[in-house]
């Protein structure tokens, strides 16, 4: 049952690490404009947009320069290392 759980976590983790480069791909995007007009940036805006449109609409851009996805960032982070804690701490009771 450990092992199950232990993959179920591996497989969330690589889920996490992934979305996360694909947000550094889409906002690293946002400095040549045109790049997201073309299918890949299109597929990665569908991917990207709902996650920081939602901390777009708590954080205002201050000037020209939108810390949203630097927070975006920080909150997948943590919900990172929140999940590991979880997994980690269910895992050993199992032990």
């Amino acid at each position: 049952m450990a092992v199950l759980l232990y993959k179920l976590f591996q497989l969330i983790m690589y889920g996490i690490n992934i979305y996360s480069i694909l947000l550094v791909i889409y906002i690293l995007m946002s400095w040549v404009p045109a790049s997201r007009e073309t299918k890949i940036g299109i597929l990665l805006g569908k991917i990207a947009e709902p996650y920081l449109g939602f901390f777009r609409k708590f954080i205002p851009p201050f000037g020209m320069i939108d810390f949203s996805p630097l927070v975006a960032l920080f909150a997948l982070n943590l919900i990172g290392r929140g999940l590991a804690q979880v997994f980690m701490i269910i895992i050993n009771s199992l032990l």
